[in-house]
């Protein structure tokens, strides 16, 4: 590989070695490019017992609180994993259930999602409504929504779920329904709910996408699990028939001939109104099934790894900029993951990296639409998607280091890189710090 190049310059942006400072893999630059952003979460507690949201600036290091629980307990409620907008000033994050009456109010099951703008800290927008009292309300969930993600315009919040009503079902009866899916919020109208300690308006409305199945079928498409999603490009995809669609893309869990799980990629169009009940069910779900995709949403699996020497698929699914590829992590012909891209619309994937061992991950595209980073051998390298000798197509940005770094992000305009790396305290426990690296 090529070596680090004295004109990229790596910072440490910062240096309170009590506490995390935890990107967690999410868009944490502001619109401008002047503030990250992240949560408090602990080794212990996780974001249960994340109690803030902070923002740092990466020229001064000043530090803002954008979010502040007072009297956060080890469950909870706990503020974490948090977004900024492309678009505006303000942040979404998952906020466990700060009303609720129950021993634990952070569960997969129970959390939603919350925005704050910068010029209004500590006040809480609630996105989705949450409505675990019969009658369901269409446009809220029943549970646990989680890894908030602003569209590139700004107009739509996916995220993955988990649904509370299942979850008891699967207590009650034994059988497995606690699944994860996927699902959408889009800023239609306000979702008004019972009040109780349980239930939460929101002011967006909100629907599941991906539809998932306790037990599918061995060599079919169904799925039990969806996650590891993202939306396909900054405005969507060009689809076959030559239009712009809308859509997230992800892995999901389906199971081989022989009743094997594998994680394959999927991607799921999703209609511009997702108010209308579509033909698997009621938008708000019944009491022993989940809530269905709107009318129009279609989900499709692009993979098909499953029976072949080395099958399924890692990583966040990854889009380019202009939504022509979606980028993934899958073992190659002699067993070693690398990194592979795919067109929305389908067809064969291609191999873009040629390492000699294991990427162990944090796939992100350059802004430009060219380029891929991602951490190999505990460095981050640049790598040019290209038909180019793989040799001439990467760089080195950092040294390896005895704690490798993580949660890579990029500003918008693509001249900035920021990471995790831990670094030890006086009692040598490694702890979460946040920085820069400059790409003159």
């Amino acid at each position: 590989m090529q070596s680090c190049q004295t004109d990229i310059a790596e910072k440490q942006i910062t240096h309170d070695l009590t506490y995390h400072h935890d990107l967690d893999n999410n868009d944490n630059f502001s619109p401008n490019g002047e503030w990250l952003v992240y949560d408090t979460r602990t080794d212990d507690g996780g974001i249960a017992e994340s109690a803030r949201i902070e923002r740092v600036n990466i020229e001064t290091g000043e530090k803002q609180v954008l979010f502040d629980i007072k009297d956060n307990a080890s469950w909870g409620p706990g503020a974490g994993a948090v977004s900024y907008s492309p678009k505006e000033n303000a942040v979404v994050f998952i906020h466990g259930l700060s009303t609720s009456t129950k021993e634990n109010p952070y569960q997969q099951w129970r959390r939603t999602g919350v925005i704050i703008y910068d010029n209004r800290p500590n006040v809480p927008v609630y996105i989705d409504a949450r409505d675990v009292t019969p009658p369901f309300t269409p446009g809220a969930l029943r549970g646990g929504t989680h890894r908030h993600e602003w569209s590139g315009d700004g107009q739509w919040i996916g995220f993955t779920y988990n649904d509370a009503i299942l979850k008891a079902l699967e207590d009650s009866t034994g059988q497995k329904r606690n699944l994860r899916t996927i699902g959408v919020s889009k800023k239609v109208r306000a979702v008004k709910v019972d009040e109780n300690a349980e239930n939460v308006s929101g002011e967006w409305f909100s629907a599941l996408v991906v539809r998932v199945v306790p037990k599918p079928a061995p060599g079919s498409d169904e799925i039990s699990h969806a996650a590891s999603d993202s939306w396909v490009g900054t405005n969507g995809y060009i689809n076959t028939n030559g239009t712009r669609q809308v859509a997230r893309a992800f892995l999901g869990t389906v199971k081989d001939k022989n009743g094997h799980d594998v994680p394959e990629v999927f991607i799921v169009d999703i209609p511009e109104d997702i108010t209308q009940p579509g033909p698997l069910g009621p938008l708000e779900g019944t009491h022993t099934d989940f809530p269905m995709p709107p009318t129009g949403a279609m989900q499709r699996r692009l993979t098909f790894t499953a029976n072949t020497p080395h099958p399924g698929c890692t990583s966040i699914v990854r889009s380019s900029p202009d939504g022509s590829q979606l980028a993934f992590i899958a073992k190659d012909v002699k067993g070693i993951s690398q990194i592979f891209t795919i067109s929305p619309n389908g067809g064969k994937a291609r191999q873009v990296t040629e390492c000699t061992s294991n990427i162990t991950g944090n796939l992100r595209w350059h802004p430009d639409g060219k380029h891929v980073t991602y951490v190999y051998d505990g460095s981050i390298v640049l790598c040019e998607v290209s038909d180019a000798p793989f040799e001439e197509r990467i760089q080195v940005l950092t040294e390896p280091s005895e704690f490798t770094a993580s949660n890579l992000v990029w500003s918008a305009d693509g001249k900035v890189l920021a990471f995790n790396r831990l670094l030890k305290n006086e009692a040598g426990k490694g702890v979460q710090q946040v920085f820069v690296l400059r790409l003159n």
